[in-house]
């Protein structure tokens, strides 16, 4: 009952379901806080004997469900942004797996049934009245997914893949179009790659698991000649959107949810740069075309496990201090010294929804000041107070967030946040878990890029303890405003930041060196020679 939560493995997104399940169990309202100042169930216990009042309802299935079920928060805007630009690749979320062996087609597209059957969200389309819009999901029987077959030779299924995954959805009620497509390119008899792509208004990384996991279990049944057979899910998505606002509450109360959390945010980001100064290649152009690449990036182990140790000895996260680095890299480069960051959180805070396909992503601003010459420590100290309260006040959706802050508007750039920090310390290698269930086939990963940018930088990362223990990161970047030499170099000089940071955490961070021996001599020799001859 004494072991440390966090050296044992714990992260900030354990942490949120853990508070999800006490509240569930015990009927308690905890802060993510609690458990980081006291990380161990001798602390909690003491901790949740002291907790005073009630807490939000669970979420459970709307019995009778209303006629009009209104969106969610996320999918307003996702909705908005959908009429606004029409049908673009901007939204899409591609799952690409290689299948080797004797496939079943039938089977196959039986099962993608099944699934569609069971999530109601991918039956779901989106129509608006006077009121605006509202979620229509379609019967069964109106909603069996299609399978396209398309013959491919190997020289051309990574160009026809990548081209399937630019597609745009329509997801208005009158195009009768399902938000999930699927496409099967056949390089052989026994040789094919699996697309499925999503709309963002219909799920997120999260439900990348479930998705496999169900496709996996209803192809094996239908393989075997049968039906799969599964426990009922507990919530639909419609419930969710019901719940959702149940729990915040109206604005007009200021004693609700909602009011609580707006206050908070807009105390926290008063003030807040409508954007930040990075070492673009070209100017911001009038509107985004949000085209963008990726290039892979690699934390080495060596260096990832001590930004790990540095982070338990701060009481922190992993997240924490590679938050810190990228904020003092910013700040070096000449950003400033308030930077705002983006972040996705998972947003699953019942239980009920962890096995459920749908968008229950939200996005949070954290905030940091890199003012005064902070150490590593004390930087990683000022990250984590942040963040720690940001997480308590995580319900509030960012789409709403920035209707009331109304920052300055503009086509160029992303509200609030220009750079996003991603950390997927959940099982990466879950959804290939999952798929690998298909009776008969191996299963691999492929790959299906969108060429899409959302942001002017983002950097993600996930571990591979599994395999290497390294942390392996994509950078992706706007190619509006960034050529890809930069983005590596950018790459680079995050990684000596984090050196810097794990090679002394009591130095002031304004002294790290960004530049490399070659980069540093051609500035001090190179530039530099006055000789004339």
């Amino acid at each position: 009952i004494d072991d440390d939560f966090f050296r044992l493995g714990g992260h900030s997104l354990l942490a949120t379901r853990l508070v999800s399940r006490i509240r569930g169990s015990l009927g308690v309202e905890m802060a993510v806080r609690q458990l980081f100042d006291t990380p161990s169930v001798a602390g909690l216990s003491a901790a949740i004997d002291e907790v005073d009042g009630g807490h939000r309802a669970a979420l459970t299935a709307a019995v009778p469900r209303p006629d009009r079920v209104p969106l969610s928060y996320a999918q307003q805007r996702l909705w908005f942004l959908n009429q606004f630009e029409g049908p673009s690749a901007t939204y899409n979320i591609p799952v690409a797996l290689r299948l080797s062996g004797p496939l079943d087609r039938e089977a196959l597209r039986l099962a993608l049934a099944d699934v569609v059957a069971r999530h109601e969200s991918l039956r779901t389309v989106f129509a608006e009245d006077t009121a605006g819009a509202y979620q229509v999901v379609r019967p069964v029987d109106e909603a069996r997914p299609e399978l396209a077959v398309v013959a491919v030779t190997r020289d051309e299924v990574e160009e026809r893949l990548h081209e399937a995954a630019r597609r745009g959805f329509d997801l208005s009620a009158e195009s009768g179009e399902l938000p999930l497509r699927a496409t099967l390119f056949a390089l052989g008899d026994d040789e094919h790659v699996l697309l499925l792509l999503l709309h963002h208004i219909v799920s997120d990384a999260w439900s990348r698991t479930p998705l496999a996991r169900d496709l996996t279990a209803a192809y094996a049944a239908r393989v075997a000649g049968g039906a799969p057979v599964w426990e009922p899910l507990p919530v639909q998505y419609a419930d969710y959107s019901l719940w959702q606002r149940e729990v915040l509450g109206s604005e007009d109360d200021p004693g609700s949810e909602i009011s609580r959390q707006l206050g908070y945010w807009t105390e926290a980001l008063a003030g807040l740069p409508d954007q930040l100064e990075l070492p673009y290649d070209r100017p911001r152009p009038a509107a985004a075309s949000y085209r963008g690449d990726r290039i892979p990036f690699e934390v080495p182990a060596e260096l990832y496990q001590r930004v790990v140790a540095l982070a338990r000895a701060s009481q922190a996260s992993p997240f924490m201090v590679l938050q810190a680095g990228l904020a003092a890299l910013l700040t070096k480069l000449g950003a400033g010294t308030d930077i705002p960051l983006g972040t996705p959180i998972a947003g699953r805070t019942d239980e009920a929804l962890d096995d459920l396909v749908g968008v229950f992503i939200n996005t949070l601003v954290l905030r940091t000041d890199t003012s005064g010459r902070p150490s590593a420590r004390e930087l990683v100290e000022r990250v984590r107070s942040q963040n720690l309260a940001a997480y308590a006040h995580q319900d509030l959706p960012f789409e709403r967030l920035v209707e009331v802050l109304n920052p300055e508007r503009s086509m160029a750039r992303h509200p609030l946040f220009q750079v996003l920090l991603a950390f997927n310390n959940t099982d990466s290698a879950a959804v290939d878990r999952a798929a690998s269930g298909l009776p008969g086939l191996e299963v691999s990963r492929a790959v299906a890029e969108t060429g899409v940018g959302k942001f002017d930088l983002s950097f993600a990362f996930a571990e591979q303890e599994a395999t290497s223990g390294s942390l392996h990161g994509v950078l992706e970047y706007s190619t509006d405003l960034f050529d890809q030499d930069t983005v590596e170099a950018l790459g680079r000089r995050y990684l000596r930041v984090l050196r810097v940071m794990v090679d002394d955490p009591a130095a002031p961070l304004d002294r790290a060196h960004l530049l490399d021996e070659v980069e540093s001599g051609l500035v001090v020799s190179g530039w530099n020679d006055t000789v004339c001859e």
